[in-house]
């Protein structure tokens, strides 16, 4: 696989010690990184050409990714 420039370290490097701990420490929190992972993987994979779906799909993907970025932003931002 290639480098992932999208996945929460490379998203927010300077927070990785506060993902972490909110992992650990916030469920809800985890839930979001969790499925933001998840959702990532597949774009990834998509795009990379191991699954192969319709652009409509993708764009999908990426923004409920974004929706989750978003929130995840502002949980860090808190």
């Amino acid at each position: 696989m290639t480098l992932d420039p999208h996945d929460l370290a490379h998203e927010f490097p300077a927070q990785a010690d506060r993902i972490h701990a909110l992992k650990s420490d916030n469920a809800h929190f985890n839930k979001l990184a969790q499925r933001y992972e998840e959702l990532n993987k597949q774009v990834v994979q998509i795009e990379e050409g191991v699954h192969a779906v319709d652009d409509l799909h993708l764009e999908t993907l990426k923004k409920e990714r974004l929706q989750l970025k978003d929130q995840i932003a502002a949980l860090l931002a808190a």
